[in-house]
């Protein structure tokens, strides 16, 4: 994308993610590593394994649909319209929380965690069962903290799968 140019709804390089399509709409060149833009289309029913950023700053807007969060203590539902700040340090995740698909754009700041969605989209189509990815080498490089202890209330509570499952 050119500096001042407008992204056409139908541009962006897409990435999949077991059940959590990503579309990288304005990367960190675009940018000059001031944000990313992302759109992602999550399946009814997942759940993105709760986690902490140690750098990051997001900011989600839902566009179609329903979210479940979890922001620190907090659990809260956002629908269409609704934006949502997800501060670094506090742990999060999101589900979708209705019976359809939910579509989110998010600003992520600074720049860059686009190559983290690029890198997990490069291991789930590796074919490795989730167990043998290296994710937590992942995760470490891109400062993230993983936060298994809230999915099993999680997936009970709300009939939620993680990505991948």
């Amino acid at each position: 994308m050119a500096a001042n140019q407008a992204v056409l709804s139908e541009e962006g390089e897409w990435l999949a993610i077991g059940g959590y399509d990503v579309t990288v709409r304005v990367s960190a060149t675009d940018t000059n590593g001031a944000y990313t833009v992302v759109e992602y289309r999550l399946e009814p029913g997942r759940l993105v394994p709760p986690h902490t950023h140690t750098r990051e700053r997001e900011v989600s807007c839902v566009l179609d649909g329903e979210i479940g969060l979890r922001i620190g203590a907090d659990e809260l539902t956002a629908t269409q319209g609704c934006l949502v700040v997800k501060p670094p340090e506090i742990p999060h995740t999101f589900w979708t929380a209705g019976p359809h698909p939910a579509r989110v754009l998010e600003i992520i700041s600074p720049a860059g965690f686009e190559s983290y969605f690029r890198e997990l989209a490069d291991l789930d189509a590796s074919g490795r069962p989730p167990e043998a990815h290296p994710v937590a080498d992942l995760r470490e490089r891109y400062g993230l903290t993983a936060n298994p202890e809230w999915i099993p209330e999680l997936k009970t509570k709300h009939g939620l799968r993680l990505l991948g499952e």
